[in-house]
């Protein structure tokens, strides 16, 4: 079932990866042109051009960082927000790194590369050079947004303030840029160059300007979503149905997610990423939201008539990333919600789809299930029971087999199919690698995480 969208989703990233890559090499070349190579003969002027040629790296990767999460969506649907999300982290720390090292090297250069004539340098720099003072306080932004991106650190804020906090990397990103142009020897050398480099971040600016508010902005004012009822699910589970104008053109597939904002309520001016549960029609559209952070613990107390923007749609956990007939969805707790929708919205024939449906106490939607399975055709595995351990997607209960031979004896021509799978990061990885073991090849396996 390889389709003309998936070659084309295939050469989409090839295209990604050249252009990033000719980015790095012509900077790198112009850098070299310009004396950075005949520069490393001495400390000092060494120095100041492996700061130079860190600052032009540095700067391209956090252009691509820019672009890559700007919601395009022709790379969304390439990549994924999954993968993006992970090409964005790659990107941000090493364009972060190369940042530091630039503004480390050049101030130490300047110093004629004594320590202890830093602190002087550094004052004559941001006091004397234009554009300089605006650069380091860019880098302090960048600082604010890679430090609230550590693992550890993100587990300790909510979600709606680190949100918040990360927008500061767009700003630091927009302040970085003067001192380039104004003090930049690449650039003050040649009136071109300059031009192309204004016409590249110019584009960048256009780029998330449309499609991350242009574009939100103009299919808000023309579906204008409300809440049409609240409906419990289960412990502290409800689903939100909506309604709106228009809604059959709105661009939105079973197994993709939105950002969400409920006016009239604390905190609605941060987005919330929830996925659809019910395949969307021309009619309404689902959600089915678990009570975690401070917005999510509102969901119950939502109103019929509440006017709701969004923002997307977003994600690759659709059939454009189906190369099968075959299907196997597995998900665990409250990630069996995009599942829910592509079980509705998959085309196949009676046998050529499961769910193996993980739960604790009580499945989702088992009713809803059920019905699939008696017109559809859907099979259901149910799953219930404590994970039995940090590194098994399995429950406790269950045959004592390891997970391969577990998902081979539950699904046993599982290597026939496109495996789709949603819940919890280390949970989802447990059951990546027991698929690829037991005969899917990685392409074939597509994830979407709760990632914030």
């Amino acid at each position: 079932m390889t389709s003309d969208r998936t070659r084309f989703d295939a050469g989409t990233r090839v295209a990604a990866a050249a252009v990033l890559g000719a980015g790095l090499a012509l900077v790198a070349f112009r850098w070299a042109a310009g004396g950075g190579v005949a520069d490393l003969g001495g400390w000092e002027s060494g120095l100041r051009s492996v700061g130079r040629l860190t600052g032009l790296l540095g700067s391209v990767l956090l252009l691509a960082q820019v672009v890559g999460m700007a919601r395009v969506p022709v790379l969304e649907r390439a990549f994924g927000q999954d993968e993006l999300a992970r090409l964005h982290r790659l990107t941000g720390f090493t364009s972060f790194n190369l940042v530091i090292a630039h503004l480390v090297l050049i101030t130490w250069g300047y110093a004629a590369g004594s320590v202890v004539g830093v602190p002087a340098a550094f004052w004559s720099l941001t006091t004397d050079y234009p554009g300089v003072l605006l650069a380091v306080a860019g880098t302090v932004c960048l600082v604010l947004s890679a430090v609230t991106s550590v693992k550890a650190a993100r587990r300790k804020i909510r979600y709606e303030s680190w949100h918040l906090l990360h927008l500061y990397a767009y700003l630091g990103v927009g302040l970085a840029l003067p001192h380039q142009l104004w003090t930049g020897q690449e650039f003050l050398a040649s009136p071109v160059i300059t031009a192309v480099w204004w016409v590249v971040w110019g584009l960048v600016a256009a780029v998330v300007l449309w499609w991350r508010v242009g574009v939100p902005v103009w299919r808000n004012l023309r579906h204008r979503l409300r809440v049409v009822a609240v409906v419990p699910e289960g412990d502290r589970v409800y689903s939100v149905h909506l309604g709106g104008r228009a809604l059959d053109r709105l661009p939105v597939q079973a197994g993709q997610f939105l950002g969400w904002r409920f006016l009239g309520r604390p905190g609605w001016t941060r987005g919330n990423p929830y996925s659809l549960s019910a395949a969307p029609t021309g009619r309404g559209l689902r959600i089915t939201v678990k009570e975690l952070g401070d917005n999510s613990g509102r969901t119950a107390s939502l109103v019929p008539g509440t006017r709701v923007l969004f923002e997307g749609p977003f994600g690759r956990l659709t059939g454009r990333a189906r190369s099968r007939r075959k299907v196997a969805l597995v998900g665990a707790g409250v990630g069996i919600t995009p599942l829910r929708a592509l079980a509705e919205g998959l085309a196949y024939a009676p046998g050529e789809a499961v769910v193996l449906h993980r739960f604790t106490d009580r499945p989702l939607f088992a009713a809803e299930f059920d019905v699939l399975a008696r017109e559809r055709g859907l099979r259901v595995v149910p799953l219930g029971g404590r994970r039995r351990g940090p590194d098994s997607w399995l429950g406790e209960g269950g045959p004592p087999w390891d997970d391969v031979t577990a998902l081979r004896a539950l699904v046993p021509d599982i290597a026939e199919h496109d495996v789709y799978v949603c819940g919890p990061q280390d949970w989802a990885a447990s059951v990546r690698r027991s698929a690829e073991a037991a005969g899917v090849p990685a392409s074939r396996v597509h994830l979407e995480n709760f990632r914030w």
